[in-house]
């Protein structure tokens, strides 16, 4: 009798997502659903705060003041987009502390994009051309997932990173036109930035454990796969007018298929960084320990306060 209730339910709430009608964090929903949407939007949340490092390692060094606080601005949109997305999922049911813990002990992911080092001026354009491009292809269809507050949070996320990304091309465009040293560089950075861009959109479709059901659940509404060849097919395209090259030599246009065959991706690179043994796992982990730890000041200010207001509040009440 109980899991024939139980089948009716799910039954009921795979129709309502058919009919994409959203699910909010009170409605009934399977448990596989709900813990698939706390992996991934934690997941997100915690790539927002790690990949604010990549950047802030050159907000010092920046080449002017516009730079800089362009770049300050930029960082500081990346944290508000992790708190909305930890938000969200505290929604359903899990804690941020439990959250930050997963990220610190290494039980939870975030994108392996991040653990690549920012050597140059032109990686912070090549990051926002490349990196954000491929964020916002990925995110964009997020404004549509089944679930209220992550479809709600993508879409200011959303908008943001669409700034982001003028302004990393941008700054590569500069770079371009400038001297024999500088279009040096712009390629160089999108030489290193290129591959592991397009190894954001995850592993392969017949190698992605999550993606059917995700995509059945409206979770995605497009396939690692089909998302990864519409990023190629614009970037392709993009690079023309930076006067540079994809270093990619398998590329090519397809006049049958319409889009742009491009060469075999590293993926025993992808599973190592995945892993823990990219060139910055260890550094940028450590980086996010370390401020967590001296920020509990913050925090236990923070508590106190709301407490002591709270007090003010039950006693005019009294």
């Amino acid at each position: 009798m109980e899991k024939q209730a139980t089948i009716n339910l799910e039954q009921q709430f795979q129709d309502r997502v058919d009919q994409d009608i959203r699910i909010e964090p009170k409605d009934w929903m399977p448990e596989k659903y709900r813990q698939t949407l706390i992996r991934q939007i934690s997941q997100h949340a915690h790539s927002e705060i790690v990949g604010m490092l990549p950047e802030g390692n050159w907000i010092t060094r920046a080449p002017s003041l516009r730079r800089k606080a362009t770049l300050i601005a930029k960082v500081q949109d990346e944290a508000g987009h992790g708190l909305y997305l930890y938000s969200a999922a505290e929604t359903l049911g899990i804690s941020r502390a439990e959250m930050i813990d997963q990220l610190h002990t290494g039980k939870a992911k975030y994108s392996s994009i991040f653990n690549y080092p920012t050597l140059t001026w032109a990686d912070i354009g090549a990051i926002g051309w490349l990196v954000d491009g491929a964020a916002i292809m990925n995110q964009v269809p997020l404004c549509r997932t089944s679930f209220g507050p992550y479809a709600r949070a993508m879409v200011r996320i959303c908008k943001e990173e669409s700034f982001h990304q003028r302004q990393g091309f941008e700054i590569l465009l500069t770079l371009s036109r400038g001297t024999e040293a500088q279009k040096a560089m712009c390629q160089d950075a999108i030489n290193r930035w290129w591959w592991p861009s397009i190894m954001m959109f995850g592993p392969a479709d017949d190698a992605s454990p999550h993606t059917a059901q995700s995509m059945k659940w409206k979770i995605k509404r497009f396939t690692n796969d089909e998302l990864r060849q519409k990023f190629v097919d614009i970037c392709a395209e993009q690079v023309k007018i930076l006067g540079m090259e994809l270093p990619d030599p398998d590329l090519k246009w397809n006049a049958e298929s319409g889009h742009y065959e491009f060469g075999k991706i590293n993926w025993e690179e992808f599973w190592q960084v995945i892993s823990g043994n990219g060139p910055c796992n260890k550094e940028r982990i450590a980086a996010r320990v370390k401020a967590h730890e001296e920020g509990a000041w913050v925090r236990e200010a923070a508590t106190a306060f709301a407490s002591k207001q709270a007090q003010k509040q039950s006693a005019a009440v009294a």
